[in-house]
């Protein structure tokens, strides 16, 4: 298909998607989207007009967003600095997945970076294993450390541990909740009270508006510790954002009502609102 093609369907498919979310989003539980990306090629496709429009209509109290390149946060938050939440990757390009926690040059990147836009996280990044370790990630837990700012790692749970060794006041986004199963998410989250999971990407959690009751009972374990996401990771996911939203509306609504709220956009608003107003200062 060809990236014009592609770009109507998308502007098409975000269109439809919005207007029949319209009314009822706008009385909906609010949602605090932890985990979209719009990358380059998302941005060649979908403007951000559209991409905003499509947040908007899916109900978003927020949206915490990084991308491959960076100009793309920057091109939502300038469009609505009231709903974008900018993250920064360590990614220019995304080929740098594999590649990033071997390349000294990153570490340039993310420091111009930060000295000239501002950020609630740095990530998401991929780093697993003895990786975590290694010198470019070392200077990426201190940056976030330095600047006041959460890491948001898609990682192992030995990766999650190698990070709070480096430093034990991180507060780590675990991205997709590490794809680990519930018992062992909890077991993480016992043992690192200032780790935090985001959801995206994941339906293992929950079946036709129902929550599967091991998660159940992590949820209720933890009802501070949980974000939802939709993970854009290609321009299609895009389709999803009002779907998703949708989706997780009704396994929360399974919950009690003050974890469901919590999880659905109060932890978020709590850990991640306000730190764009604050100072940046080290911890």
């Amino acid at each position: 298909m060809s990236v014009d093609a592609s770009r109507r369907r998308l502007l098409a498919g975000a269109g439809m998607l919005a207007l029949g979310a319209k009314v009822h989003a706008q009385a909906a539980l609010p949602i605090f989207d932890a985990h979209l990306h719009y990358s380059h090629d998302a941005w060649e496709r979908l403007p951000p007009s559209a991409a905003v429009a499509l947040l908007r209509q899916a109900g978003l109290k927020r949206a915490m967003v990084s991308s491959s390149s960076d100009e793309g946060t920057q091109l939502l938050y300038a469009a609505a600095p009231d709903l974008v939440l900018p993250s920064l990757r360590p990614y220019r390009t995304r080929g740098e997945i594999g590649s990033w926690m071997n390349d000294g040059s990153v570490v340039a990147h993310l420091e111009s970076r930060l000295a000239r836009y501002r950020y609630v996280a740095i990530g998401e990044y991929h780093i697993y294993g003895a990786d975590a370790d290694l010198p470019v990630v070392r200077r990426v837990v201190q940056l976030a450390r330095e600047n006041g700012l959460f890491l948001h790692s898609h990682s192992d749970a030995e990766a999650i541990d190698r990070q709070f060794k480096q430093d034990p006041n991180a507060r780590i986004l675990w991205a997709h909740a590490g794809f680990d199963n519930a018992e062992r998410v909890r077991e993480t989250l016992r043992k690192h009270p200032r780790l935090y999971c985001d959801l995206a990407f994941r339906s293992d959690h929950a079946t036709m508006g129902r929550v599967d009751a091991t998660w159940r009972a992590a949820f209720l374990e933890f009802p501070d510790r949980f974000m939802v996401g939709t993970d854009t990771f290609t321009p299609e996911r895009w389709y999803y954002v009002v779907e998703h939203a949708e989706w997780s509306r009704r396994w929360l609504a399974d919950l009690p009502r003050e974890s469901g709220e919590r999880i659905a956009w109060k932890n978020g608003e709590t850990l991640f609102g306000g730190l764009l107003a604050a100072p940046t200062v080290p911890r």
